[in-house]
């Protein structure tokens, strides 16, 4: 059983940073690899990125890619969603996931435990 609480959403302006933490219970987090998605209001929940269980490999949704960084510590069972340059268009409720496999997943059948959610809203 892996429980996961995220952190670090909030209101921003266009153009700044906000990273997002979640924290992992659970033996199995060191073995999982990690996901983040996100949902906006009238839209499907869509994949952010995800890094492996070591850490050693990092993969990103093109939307986000040279603006995001996903990265984990183990020893703090915690897994991290730095966000640089926010525009509008990121503003969603994110979701950390555990995956089931330890290799880097961008489906979501494959992550079998979610956190509950935290709000990011960027203003322009």
């Amino acid at each position: 059983q892996v429980q996961l609480v995220e952190s670090g959403g909030g209101l921003v302006k266009a153009g700044d940073s906000l990273r997002l933490s979640c924290a992992a219970s659970g033996r199995t987090f060191s073995t999982s690899a990690m996901g983040w998605f996100r949902q906006a209001p009238g839209k499907e929940r869509e994949f952010v990125a995800t890094i492996t269980w070591s850490g050693d490999r990092t993969y990103y949704a093109d939307s986000v890619k040279g603006r995001f960084t996903i990265s984990r510590d183990n020893a703090k069972n915690t897994v991290y969603l730095q966000m640089n340059s926010l525009k509008p268009e990121d503003t969603a409720v994110y979701y950390c996931a555990a995956a089931r496999i330890m290799g880097l997943t961008t489906n979501p059948q494959t992550y079998y435990y979610w956190g509950q959610g935290t709000q990011v809203t960027v203003s322009s």
